[in-house]
């Protein structure tokens, strides 16, 4: 059966992985991508061109979202967001507004428009100051930073619209990693790789005890595919459920030194005198491996490492200052503004009118 699947945010870091997943495991889905551009040119290859991926491209704001953006679609996939600490931090009110409540007028007109399935990409970071002990989808919820309180918003409100014909899902994911022709490169391991393979040194800024539980963005790619499809009565018309697994838990100086075990010839130096990191936390994942037979992760750390340091190998990437580069999204969005094309809503500025 032909179906239509809209991926929100389709041009960002996971986009073009999920469009090439959907492509092998259900070709006879269309796929249509709506994305705002913000990072659409932040490719690692300059070459590549990933919304030529999709049967159809749609590049528009997704707080200005309207019904005929949803007639006709079964799936929605919502990647869209200001995904991560420092631009959320940043831009508290766009991070509230596209992370939680443009998710959740997608999903109410998706519903009004006849879609069967919501799936939201949400975040483990929920859980804030987690410590040691492994948190499950019962445990307490502390977030601490903008972008984690818009992701539990998005969930709460989300809620209240799922019913037996509108299946909604929240994957509350662990921190993404590995390969994508739109890199991202202010994500731990892939900052870790970066700074090995450019820089042959990883500076730990903490004391290295935090724990981050870690996902590739192929597995994610997988839950999603699954979300999409899951009919099981037990999770119910509406699930949010923590997706990774057990043994991708790692505290940072570990995941550092499994770096350096790959990429070989790396000073790893860890700054003892640091004050705790509050963002610790470890995550069970044992709901989702029960419900997600054929979901499940498939990706050793050691084969993300390697598949990160071809793509960034393969590429003409070869700046040591990596940080300071179009592949942190953070810089990404301070340019658009610093040269007028974004103003402080971080909306796109009329050609020839002020921020």
């Amino acid at each position: 059966m032909n179906t239509r699947t809209l991926i929100v945010g389709n041009l960002g870091y996971i986009g073009p992985v999920l469009v090439d997943h959907l492509r092998k495991h259900r070709p006879e889905t269309s796929l249509l991508g709506y994305d705002t551009g913000y990072f659409a040119g932040c490719l690692i290859d300059p070459f590549e061109a990933t919304d030529r991926c999709v049967d159809v491209q749609v590049y528009k704001d997704v707080r200005d979202v309207g019904q005929e953006d949803l007639r006709g679609v079964d799936h929605v996939v919502y990647l869209a967001a200001i995904s991560n600490d420092p631009m959320g931090n940043l831009y508290e009110k766009p991070t509230r507004d596209i992370n939680a409540a443009a998710a959740l007028r997608f999903a109410l007109l998706a519903r009004q428009c006849g879609a069967r399935r919501f799936v939201y990409a949400s975040s483990c970071s929920v859980y804030g100051a987690g410590g040691d002990v492994a948190k499950d989808e019962a445990s307490a919820l502390n977030p601490l930073t903008a972008y984690a309180k818009s992701k539990i918003e998005a969930e709460q409100e989300l809620k209240a619209l799922a019913h037996e014909d509108f299946f909604v899902t929240c994957l509350r994911f662990a921190t993404a990693c590995g390969a994508s022709p739109r890199l991202r490169l202010d994500l731990v391991l892939n900052d870790f790789v970066a700074s090995s393979l450019l820089k042959n040194e990883i500076e730990i800024l903490s004391d290295g005890t935090p724990w981050r539980p870690l996902i590739d963005v192929q597995d994610m790619c997988r839950a999603m595919l699954w979300a999409m499809e899951r009919n099981d009565a037990k999770a119910g018309a509406f699930l949010a459920v923590n997706v990774g697994h057990d043994d991708w838990n790692y505290t940072i100086k570990d995941l550092a030194h499994a770096v350096r075990d790959v990429v070989g010839n790396t000073r790893v130096s860890i700054n003892a005198s640091a004050a705790p990191d509050k963002r610790s936390y470890r995550v069970d994942f044992s709901l989702y491996n029960a419900l997600a037979s054929h979901g499940q992760a498939r990706k050793s750390i050691e084969t993300t490492i390697h598949e990160l340091v071809r793509n960034i190998e393969d590429s003409d990437f070869r700046k040591q200052d990596f940080r300071n580069s179009h592949l942190i999204r953070l810089n990404t969005l301070s340019q658009l503004r610093r040269r007028n094309k974004l103003d402080a809503d971080l909306r796109w500025v009329a050609p020839g009118k002020a921020a």
